[in-house]
């Protein structure tokens, strides 16, 4: 699979702008990215942290996947992505390990990055994105 680093950790949290104000207030980090990825009904804002990013998400739907996470299980740490050379193909070499997928090849996600991710019931409980420029 040929992980070369945690591209970011994913943090769901019910409202994007008082989570920015704490990571920038408290931590002082800086907020350099906002953006909407509307197919996923999420809203993102990324801090980096020396190389690895923090992404968080809030919801823009109820019915979307984050809204869905914060109602059966509140704020908090949503996922952990990894950079690999070609998320599709990292993906199918998952399958054929026998992890269940969530997704059969990448998509768009944000940033840019090509995306997918594995089934947590395949990872010890922890939902894992697989992230590709």
């Amino acid at each position: 699979m040929n992980i070369s680093h945690i591209e970011h950790i994913g943090i769901a949290v019910d409202n994007l702008e008082e989570s920015i104000k704490y990571y920038e207030e408290v931590l002082g980090l800086k907020c350099y990215s906002i953006e909407e990825v509307v197919d996923q009904k999420v809203k993102t804002a990324f801090f980096l942290v020396g190389d690895t990013k923090i992404e968080l998400l809030e919801s823009t739907s109820p019915d979307g996947p984050i809204g869905k996470f914060i109602e059966k299980k509140g704020q908090g740490i949503h996922h952990i992505a990894f950079a690999v050379p070609n998320a599709s193909k990292a993906l199918k070499t998952a399958e054929e390990r026998g992890v269940k997928l969530v997704d059969k090849v990448s998509r768009k996600g944000a940033e840019g990055l090509n995306i997918g991710f594995l089934h947590p019931k395949s990872t010890n409980g922890v939902l894992t994105e697989l992230c590709s420029k």
